[in-house]
């Protein structure tokens, strides 16, 4: 069973220590110590990036100690039955390691509900078992019963603060080896945006392409000089109806080898800020940036853009960001045509976007 003591600066990033049979892991905040034996973990929190890691790490830990990669399988809990959570849950008959991920467990039915609980008391050889769960829903009882059986618990709940990003920011240079300035990490954050796998992403870029001597005058040549560098110039451009401007950095930022998953990423987290500024009006900057979480100056820079926006153009572009979200990650045969096309559609909703274009 692992035990957790507060890490300081530790914030929501997961790193793994390994040493021997035993990993140390930074998730939420907390330092963790779990033996690679350890085959019952609690996911407690839905962000796909943090719960992703958490996956991996695992997974990697049961094969580095059968040997052979073990393979994974991850199923939905309201869309599974009883019949075939059991299947997935029995021992196998040639003693085979495997991982069975339950994401969404919150969802789960009654009968998977108490399948599931009653399995993590006493689990077969060779299955290890991460149920993954936002804590509350119709199944929340599972969450104290998996805790008594001895469930490794990991938070895996996305930041709420922008100190909690900034905390996350910090941790990923840290992981890396490279220690920066607390001014760093602010306009990394504030450059880059809000969502963790972009953030990753840019202290990685960062780190590799200056030799880890990251500093201010970095951080701004990358992200506020250099459109072939960040999409974020590109998803302004959109959601501001410059869709000619927007064509032109997408086609910059392609030429240089941006990956299109951050291109995507960055409109659409563009598009979501408007979405969730827009409906508080007026509101007084700081005060909303405290329900949002979000940095003040980012708020009063997306309620500037939101004013030109109406209801329904946010809802229609909201639609256009996800379907771009499934064509980046292999549905689209031409990502590059579902990113040229996704640009143009969100610069056109703007309602006055067609004037400018």
């Amino acid at each position: 069973m692992s035990e957790g003591i507060h890490a300081p600066d530790a914030g929501v990033q997961f790193v793994v220590f390994d040493c021997g049979r035993v990993r140390l892991t930074v998730v939420g905040g907390i330092w963790h110590h779990w033996r690679v034996t350890e085959r019952l973990h609690l996911l407690l929190g839905d962000d796909d990036f943090l719960t992703g890691r958490v996956i991996s790490a695992v997974a990697e830990a049961a094969s580095t100690e059968a040997g052979i990669p073990v393979p994974v399988t991850r199923v939905r809990a309201g869309d599974v039955s009883e019949h075939e959570l059991a299947e997935l849950l029995s021992p196998s008959l040639f003693a085979e390691e495997r991982v069975v991920v339950v994401e969404a467990a919150a969802d789960a039915g009654k009968e998977p509900a108490a399948l599931l609980t009653a399995t993590a008391s006493s689990l077969p050889e060779g299955i290890t078992l991460m149920v993954v769960h936002h804590g509350g829903g119709r199944a929340k009882s599972m969450v104290p019963a998996l805790k008594k059986a001895g469930a490794v618990e990991h938070a895996t709940a996305a930041p709420k603060w922008p100190s909690d990003r900034m905390a996350f920011v910090r941790n990923e240079f840290r992981a890396l080896g490279v220690k920066v300035s607390a001014e760093v990490v602010e306009q990394v954050v504030e450059g880059v945006g809000f969502e963790l796998r972009e953030l990753a992403a840019a202290c990685a870029q960062l780190v590799a392409d200056t030799g880890g001597k990251v500093d201010r005058d970095t951080v701004r040549l990358y992200y506020q000089g250099r459109p072939e560098v960040t999409g974020f110039e590109v998803a302004d451009r959109a959601v501001t109806g410059d869709r000619a401007g927007a064509l032109e950095s997408l086609a910059w930022a392609l030429h240089h080898g941006v990956p299109r998953v951050l291109l995507a990423d960055a409109l659409a987290e563009a598009v979501h800020a408007i979405a969730r500024v827009r409906p508080m009006g007026s509101i007084d900057h700081f005060a909303a940036a405290s329900e949002l979480g979000m940095p003040p100056n980012r708020v009063k820079n997306v309620q500037a853009k939101a004013k030109a926006w109406d209801s329904e153009s946010i809802a229609r572009a909201v639609g256009v960001v996800a379907a771009l979200n499934a064509d980046v990650k292999g549905q689209a045969a031409d990502p590059d045509y579902s990113l040229t096309h996704a640009v143009a559609a969100v610069a056109d909703l703007r309602p006055d976007g067609r004037r400018r274009s």
